[in-house]
């Protein structure tokens, strides 16, 4: 196994202990992964966006039959192919797994299949039984991540159905399962496909919307975990061409509009007939596209054992840039630097709940631990503060120990609006040139972005 060493941006620039994130190359030879995941054993399964579905042992090393291959059945490129797993929670006992893709139409199918009965290490191709067939208007935004959620029901994130925009307002119909989180009861009795959970916000007759629909108001949720030690559910939404989003929220609430077309990220985009903005729900951390930054892929909250520093952070990416970003308690985003040609796709954990980082571009397939670059623990990103917040006249950066530090402050359209290359902490830096408005603070050492965070001026 061959390591890796990503050193976070903030490496000396921000925290002195310098905490490093390291992937080690697990698997290699893979045509274009989106999914990783798990059936509660010691395998890990890959979806290949070709419509194969591979296995990969404890040592690395990759099944050469293959555990599913639909090829026949999907329309394969640009957005569209096999995209999604979910193993059901009795999968030992009843062997049933669920997978999500685009058919030869490319209408999104949510399908179950069955392991055979002879071969652990293979699925048996017959058995599909389709739960869902939901057509599309455009080629792009097909969603599709999936999970089960602790109570047993199978959540579905779907895209807005496509284009730019979202030009038939897909994502705020509620009648619409484009743009929305799903919850299905998939213990149905055949021939029925499933069930609706009597607790869906618009179940039942005489109530507006899809009794499928959990959530909506989402343009192409790419991809969603649970974080179960929080009670969340944490959605990485792909933004339309300024701001990438990450919502939290807790697994329980439901109803929720998380406002796109109305918003991108917490910016007005296209208002026209949208309720309220108090009715909506906004994302905890955006970003924007500077420094060659434009898709999110979303991740998980690390909740495994081996890395204790690690645990309570939410692992995301960035398509184009290559980094790998991390979530903090403070809702701060750290990126790493770009570890670039990978294209990194999709996150995924194993059964001990350690994590796993999919690379469609490369094909490769990475495990996230962790070092410590030096030995002074007595100091942590956490002690970084910009305040006040929401901020009028000037603004304060607290907790910096390095010189040379450039601060600037870009608008949500990616246009900086201040620079300033003389960082003194405790010292204060005036905004009272800028409108009022939702602006990026972002603090660098020379070329690599080390923290960023949302500003508001009011």
């Amino acid at each position: 196994m061959r390591n890796l060493l990503f050193s976070l941006s903030i490496v000396s620039s921000l925290i002195v202990n310098a905490q490093s994130i390291n992937l080690e190359e697990f698997a290699t030879g893979l045509t274009s992964p989106v999914e990783i995941t798990n059936a509660n054993d010691s395998r890990l399964f890959v979806v290949q966006q070709n419509g194969i579905i591979k296995i990969i042992q404890p040592n690395g090393s990759i099944n050469t039959t293959n555990f599913l291959d639909i090829t026949s059945k999907i329309l394969y490129g640009g957005e569209r192919g096999l995209l999604g797993l979910a193993f059901h929670p009795q999968y030992p006992t009843n062997g049933y797994f669920f997978v999500y893709y685009n058919n030869t139409a490319g209408n999104i199918i949510v399908a179950r299949y069955k392991v055979s009965t002879t071969n652990s290490n293979a699925a048996d191709p017959s058995s599909e039984k389709i739960l869902l067939n939901i057509p599309k208007p455009f080629a792009n935004h097909n969603g599709g991540s999936i999970h089960f959620a602790p109570d047993g029901k199978l959540w579905i994130v779907t895209g807005d159905g496509g284009s730019g925009g979202d030009p038939n307002n897909n994502a705020q119909n509620k009648n619409s399962l484009l743009g929305k989180m799903l919850r299905i009861d998939v213990n149905a009795t055949d021939p029925v496909p499933y069930n609706i959970p009597p607790d869906n916000p618009f179940a039942g007759a005489g109530v507006d919307g899809a009794d499928e629909v959990w959530a909506y108001g989402l343009r192409n949720a790419w991809k969603f975990s649970f974080d179960l030690n929080a009670g969340n559910t944490m959605i990485a939404d792909v933004g339309q061409g300024a701001i990438e989003e990450i919502n939290r929220m807790p697994v329980t609430q439901a109803g929720i509009n998380y406002g796109w077309r109305c918003y991108e990220g917490n910016t007005a985009y296209n208002t026209a007939g949208c309720a309220a903005q108090s009715s909506m729900t906004f994302p905890v951390a955006i970003y924007d596209h500077s420094d060659g930054k434009c898709s999110i892929t979303g991740g998980y909250v690390y909740a495994g054992s081996q890395y204790p520093s690690l645990q309570g952070k939410y692992f995301f990416a960035d398509y184009c840039s290559d980094q790998i970003g991390i979530l903090s308690t403070d809702n701060s985003i750290i990126w790493t630097s770009a570890y670039s040609g990978n294209g990194f796709s999709s996150f995924g954990q194993d059964s001990q709940k350690e994590l796993y980082v999919a690379a469609v571009t490369s094909g490769k397939i990475f495990k996230i631990t962790t070092g410590t670059l030096a030995t002074q623990e007595n100091n942590s990103l956490d002690k970084i503060s910009i305040y006040p917040n929401p901020a009028t006249e000037e603004i304060f950066v607290h907790g910096i120990r390095e010189k040379n530090l450039t601060l600037e402050i870009i608008n949500t359209e990616g246009r900086k609006v201040l620079e300033s290359k003389q960082v003194i902490n405790g010292k204060s830096i005036s905004i009272s040139r800028i409108p009022a408005g939702v602006y990026f603070i972002n603090l660098k050492l020379g070329d690599m972005k080390s923290y960023s965070q949302k500003l508001i001026i009011k």
